[in-house]
Parts: C-alpha cells; structure tokens; sequence
C-alpha cells in the first residue's frame, strides 16, 4: 500500500480518502500477487504488466474501471449493485455500500480472461 500513500493523501475529503483505502487495501489482499501502481495519476492493479482494474476518486463517486469487456460482461450485476455506469467505469457512490463481491467477479474475471494478454491494454 505504500504506493497508494501519497495518491491517498491527496484526497481531502476523510470520508472519501478512508473509503479509496478501504477498498484499495481489499484489493490488496484479496489478491496478493497484482502489483499497484500509480498511472495516469490513478490507482490500479496489473497482473504480468497487463491492466487489471483502476480507481479514481471524483467529487460524488469513486469510479472503478475494469475496461469495457469487464463493465459489459458485468453489467446487469452492477445495475443490480445499485451502480450506474458508462462504457468505461462504475460509480459507487460516497453514501453507498461497496460490493465487495461484484468487485471481485470483475477483478477474477479480467485475471483470467487477460492470462495469455502481452499488452497494457485489451485490443
């Protein structure tokens, strides 16, 4: 997590900040072996240098994008969530529970659907 330390503090509002490390710290254990990093100024996850999932923080929402396969593949799941979401990401809202378990649907998913990936992104 020390590579999410300063992106973290960055983030003025405590109850956001304390929500984006909740969630980043889950990802974190839950899925030991994806490496964090910060790109484009974002939090995310790669697996063999392949994209797994990002985060960002925006005034009403955290935005989580898993890439358009994974928000089309999970669609339906994330209506049922309570989410809405573009083509590209899912916006939890502040006051709303995580779903911890549909975040870990979309992030299985995109580790073995990208397994035999070589690029950053899916072509």
């Amino acid at each position: 997590m020390e590579v999410f330390k300063e992106y973290l503090s960055r983030i003025d509002d405590p109850h956001h900040r304390d929500r984006t490390d909740e969630v980043l710290t889950w990802v974190t254990k839950q899925f030991p072996h994806l490496s964090p990093k910060i790109a484009w100024n974002q939090p995310m996850f790669t697996d063999h240098d392949t994209f797994i999932i990002g985060f960002s923080v925006a005034k009403q929402h955290l935005a989580v994008a898993p890439e358009k396969v994974g928000i089309h593949r999970f669609s339906e799941d994330i209506v049922q969530a309570g989410y809405d979401h573009t083509k590209e990401l899912v916006r939890i809202k502040w006051n709303s529970p995580v779903d911890f378990s549909l975040l870990e649907k979309m992030i299985t998913f995109n580790i073995v659907d990208k397994a035999d990936c070589s690029t950053f992104w899916r072509k």
